[in-house]
């Protein structure tokens, strides 16, 4: 006889889980007991939102559902955004929340909450374990879920009486998936490429491996294809290929949505070809786009559910792509591949903006001095356009950053990614306001001895929405200052170093000392407010406006 919070635990160790992250709570003890001695690593974070994303992060880094442990009420909602997160970009994930007492629902008992409805629009799948014996079941195919198709988050709640009972039962196992044929698919899919004059590949998506990427380099060199990748799914190519061509994201390279608008034949593998990658279906248009859209997408319901495909292919792109690269096929379209990359490195070239630390330097000595197989993180806000413009990823899983455009997301993926790494280089980029959402969890970082590098861009304000405020209301600021600490002072409380850089010679420097520390390290780089873009500054964006 095992109780309820074992037989989580010996469930969990079958499914090869090996971390999981929480923020303890009453509701779910048995469960914490289970652990104990289970050998799962729980790693103990400051706040639910930080314990979800990094196990978002942990589920985008090894391909396998990440394990998160919240408490009711407040912590379940706490922990919401990561869900959302996990649903938006993809990523495997299996969120067990402690629930009040089967004999006290319908009371609005202490915090009570209706998982069901509220995780519905948010998770792939929602539960509530009300049998003991029915554990491993429920578990079992909260990891089926979580992985099948288009990849997502499941939540299961916890019922603490349920949790604490004991039954003898015995464990579950899971399925292993079998791999389909798409030699036939393949060989269609190239011909119509062949047929092209202006053909595209955009590849996206989740679950993407490192022998995936090698054949899709492979398949673009052969067939002289330009590759462009999804939002911030920069990493599934080294973007030093000539066949790289750029990526679709926020800021996007005018001369590339041209490009978009121009392909007569888009492949798209593993992208739901969404608002971002589209420029808010302005590129591509769902109504009729005239183009011949092949899309591959392991999500049968995600075919035809925007757009109209050519062709549609169910099937996992890392699959598909491993299946493209055994065609010989002889060049498409190399002249326009050229072209292309051409234009993306013109992209690349760094644009001075004002102030004595200048970004896109920093983020360029970045790209130059990390190691290959470098982590960099980032959430939200427009420093990232920064980093997605200068920065060249050179390998799969080297990009960590939310889809979903969540603020806050850096600072925990980065811990997540230097547990699982410990031996790599972790850096996370973030903005002041974007930093100051999650800063809490540099506590789980010095505690767990996560060596990771933050470098904080502060210009004093949210720069996105300052951004858009210039251009709606120029000139009239609100709501949108911040106020900040002493971030190298901040990381010397957490017994890390801490470096202030207010001038860009100064970075290289600062950089060699803060990945020489034994600990955690914190970069402040003070900015000049009026950088406010890679593309125009703050006074360029408000005369913009001012001009008839």
């Amino acid at each position: 006889m095992r109780h309820g919070g074992q037989i989580l635990a010996d469930q969990l160790k079958i499914l090869g889980v090996r971390r999981v992250f929480s923020v303890p709570g009453e509701s779910f003890l048995a469960a914490l007991d289970g652990l104990y001695d289970s050998g799962i690593d729980n790693i103990v974070c400051r706040h639910e939102g930080g314990a979800a994303m990094m196990a978002e992060a942990y589920g985008k880094l090894t391909n396998t559902p990440g394990v998160a442990f919240v408490t009711r009420g407040p912590g379940a909602t706490n922990a919401s955004s990561g869900i959302h997160i996990a649903r938006q970009d993809s990523t495997p994930m299996v969120m067990f929340v402690g629930q009040i007492a089967r004999g006290h629902r319908d009371r609005e008992a202490f915090q009570e909450v209706d998982y069901r409805a509220m995780f519905a629009p948010l998770a792939k799948w929602v539960a509530e374990v009300d049998d003991t014996e029915r554990l491993p079941e429920y578990i079992s195919r909260a990891f089926s879920v979580a992985m099948s198709g288009r990849p997502g988050p499941v939540v299961l709640a916890l019922p603490e009486d349920m949790l604490s009972a004991k039954a003898d039962v015995p464990d579950a196992t899971l399925s292993t998936p079998v791999s389909p044929d798409l030699s036939t698919s393949a060989q269609t899919i190239m011909e119509a490429l062949k047929a092209a004059t202006s053909p595209m590949v955009i590849v996206g998506g989740p679950l993407w491996t490192a022998p995936a990427s090698a054949a899709l380099a492979a398949f673009a060199e052969a067939a002289a294809l330009p590759v462009v990748t999804t939002f911030r799914r920069q990493d599934y190519l080294d973007n030093r290929h000539p066949n790289f061509c750029g990526d679709l994201n926020v800021g996007l390279n005018p001369t590339l949505a041209k490009r978009l608008q121009a392909a007569d034949c888009i492949l798209a593998l593993g992208t739901r070809l969404g608002d971002i990658a589209t420029q808010g279906y302005t590129l591509l248009d769902p109504a009729g786009h005239g183009k011949t859209l092949i899309h591959v997408h392991a999500d049968p319901d995600e075919l035809g559910r925007v757009y109209a495909p050519t062709l549609a292919v169910n099937a996992p792109a890392p699959a598909m792509i491993e299946a493209l690269a055994q065609i010989k096929s002889g060049p498409i379209a190399a002249d326009l591949t050229a072209a292309m990359r051409a234009e993306y490195e013109a992209w690349r070239t760094p644009k001075p903006t004002p102030g004595d630390v200048q970004l896109e330097q920093v983020i360029a000595h970045l790209s130059e001095a990390l190691p290959e197989d470098a982590i960099v993180t980032n959430g939200a806000g427009n420093y990232a356009a920064f980093l997605h413009r200068y920065f060249c990823y050179k390998g799969v899983q080297t990009q960590l950053a939310p889809t979903s455009g969540s603020m806050g997301y850096g600072t925990p993926a980065a811990i997540s990614a230097a547990l699982e790494y410990p031996d790599r280089t972790v850096v996370c980029l973030a903005g002041d306001g974007c930093f100051q959402m999650t800063l809490n969890e540099l506590s789980t970082a010095a505690q767990q001895g996560a060596k990771v590098i933050f470098i904080i861009c502060n210009n004093g304000q949210y720069g996105t929405i300052r951004m858009h405020q210039e251009k709606t209301y120029p000139a009239r600021v609100s709501g949108t200052a911040l106020f900040n600490p002493d971030y190298a002072a901040l990381a010397r409380s957490y017994g890390g170093d801490g470096f202030t850089v207010t001038k860009t010679a100064d970075f290289s420097a600062v950089l060699s000392k803060a990945r020489a520390a034994t600990s955690l390290a914190i970069i402040e780089l003070r900015l000049d407010p009026e950088a406010l873009s890679t593309g125009a500054t703050l006074s360029q964006t408000r005369a913009a406006v001012a001009k008839p």
